[in-house]
């Protein structure tokens, strides 16, 4: 079988570079926003700060001021008093000199002078004492008026002053709360772009193909929520995921993603044939026709190997010439022996369609290398096979698997997306069904599947027949079929059942293979092989998780 994984559906996936732009161009309209605010604020905090200067000059001005009238408010008060006791005095000089002018006869004042003298003094006293009762009426009078006038100053003073000072806090109310609005507004745009900027984090990790994890660099595919920056981001905390190297592989022959990155780092064809089948083509004559289930007879270079559906037309050239001359290889066999080849991945994928209307790259790949073979070999190639081939080794860019492989690992370098991914659908296509789950689990999912172990190991009485998913019947799967135990049902069969996980490592060894991985959980640590994890997690495993490879266990899991 040389493809597990079909490009017909299953392309490379990317982001689209409109819906990156999109996201840039909001992010940007956002900021631009903010920075505006923020421009048109700085001014006015700076006028604030102004008239909050201003406002403490006319503030000390105000309080002078109404010092100023408090004082004259006291003296009022004083002079009110001391007016008091002149007013009284004032209304009696009145009316004695009321009396005085209506009882004032010369003629007694002239027999009651005993001479001349005694008159004249007489007179002039009564003068006198009325020259200076109209003084002192005057001046009590003109007192009085200029108290009436001073508190009607003193009351039209506090009401300026009153209104001057509502004023001031009135305008010092208005730019805080203009600040603090347009202080609200940034801020609200700020979480939006932060908001934004979280998703372009991820939208930048996708453009460049990879992301960051506790195993190295790995691409993301289209599923995102398969893959790790998907998980990192939107599971919830205490969480697992299973994430496996590769796919439905084989893990023989040449890496379809390999050959993609290796041609674009300079390998022609031969040297990627070379590397994953150790020999270079070699001429032959492959002339005549060839049978095709469903199709019957056709020419086998112009017709069938033109619609052969198993890498993207739009790849590197020497990419499509190394993939022609596998799919040649692979296919002259049955040219030779008679025999009618299939058409799906359990032979290698022929598009009719394709056959009718080749693309021109793939249709100047399979004519530049017509005739070309590699003798004795069986050419299997599939899509990814997680950094390690069985026919080869590390299929990195120096061949080993220690340290950063990940990052080394030609497939991760072409981002194909099935590299590191977590798999949950009923198929391998990014839409195939997924029950309406994603590929995380809680802590009671991954300690069902540790006490599903448990049970395994020593069954106590339980039928292991009926430790199947628990979501069977919501959600079947095909050729499996029983009465699951639910998860409380399970835990009676185990002693000190496990009901909390705290961590969970993985351990790889040089062959791409996973040895162990080890629970730290409620009961003490629990750890087993590599083989022995992927087979119960494929047994009891919710919905459609698995570990999809055959034959050899290469994943890791994480916990968020």
């Amino acid at each position: 079988m040389p493809t597990a994984l079909t490009f017909l559906r299953q392309q490379p996936q990317v982001l689209a570079i409109s819906d990156v732009d999109k996201l840039q161009e909001e992010i940007n309209e956002l900021q631009h926003l903010k920075e505006l605010s923020e421009s048109a604020t700085t001014p006015l905090e700076t006028e604030v700060a102004n008239l909050e200067s201003r406002i403490r000059s006319a503030q000390a001005g105000i309080n002078s001021a109404k010092q100023q009238v408090a004082e004259l408010a006291t003296s009022i008060e004083q002079r009110e008093e001391d007016l008091a006791y002149h007013y009284q005095l004032f209304a009696n000089r009145i009316a004695e000199s009321y009396r005085r002018i209506r009882s004032f006869n010369p003629l007694s004042l002239i027999f009651s002078s005993p001479n001349a003298t005694i008159f004249s003094k007489n007179l002039v006293y009564q003068d006198s004492a009325k020259a200076q009762d109209d003084r002192l009426i005057r001046s009590i009078s003109g007192e009085l008026k200029q108290l009436a006038d001073d508190k009607q100053e003193l009351e039209a003073t506090q009401v300026h002053l009153t209104a001057l000072q509502s004023q001031l806090d009135g305008q010092a109310d208005f730019f805080k709360g203009e600040i603090a609005k347009a202080k609200q507004y940034q801020q609200e745009l700020g979480s939006q772009i932060a908001e934004l900027s979280a998703m372009q984090q991820a939208i930048v990790a996708a453009r460049s193909g990879s992301y960051i994890t506790g195993v190295g660099s790995v691409p993301i595919g289209k599923d995102y929520e398969a893959s790790i920056a998907g998980f990192k981001e939107k599971a919830p905390s205490n969480t697992f995921a299973v994430f496996s190297f590769g796919a439905y592989t084989h893990r023989k022959g040449m890496s379809q993603y390999g050959a993609k990155a290796r041609a674009e780092n300079g390998e022609d064809y031969e040297d990627i044939l070379k590397a994953y089948y150790g020999k270079k083509p070699v001429k032959k004559d492959t002339g005549g026709n060839i049978l095709v289930d469903g199709y019957g007879s056709m020419d086998f270079e112009g017709k069938y190997l033109y619609g052969i559906a198993e890498m993207p037309h739009t790849w590197h050239e020497d990419a499509l010439k190394a993939q022609a001359i596998a799919a040649r290889t692979y296919a002259y066999r049955y040219k030779k022996e008679g025999k009618s080849i299939c058409t799906t991945q359990s032979c290698q994928v022929y598009d009719s369609n394709k056959a009718a209307n080749p693309p021109a790259a793939w249709k100047k790949a399979v004519k530049d290398t017509k005739g070309m073979i590699l003798e004795d070999v069986v050419t299997y190639y599939s899509s990814t096979s997680g950094g390690y081939l069985s026919t080869l080794g590390w299929d990195t860019t120096n061949g080993s698997g220690s340290n950063d492989w990940t990052s080394r690992a030609w497939e991760s370098i072409a981002g194909s997306p099935w590299f590191y991914k977590a798999w949950y659908r009923n198929g391998p296509g990014d839409n195939a069904y997924s029950c309406g789950r994603y590929p995380w689990m809680t802590q009671e999912e991954m300690s069902d599947i540790l006490n599903a172990y448990l049970v395994f190991k020593k069954p106590n009485g339980a039928d292991t027949d009926r430790i199947v998913p628990v979501t069977i019947k919501s959600c079947p799967i095909k050729g499996v079929t029983g009465n699951p135990y639910s998860m409380s049902e399970l835990r009676k069969f185990v002693d000190n059942p496990v009901t909390s996980v705290s961590s969970v490592s993985s351990k790889h060894s040089g062959s791409g293979q996973t040895t162990e991985v080890s629970f730290s959980t409620n009961r003490g640590s629990i750890s087993m092989s590599g083989s022995e994890f992927k087979e119960i997690f494929n047994t009891r495993a919710p919905g459609h998780l698995s570990i999809p490879q055959s034959g050899f266990a290469f994943f890791n899991i994480e916990k968020k």
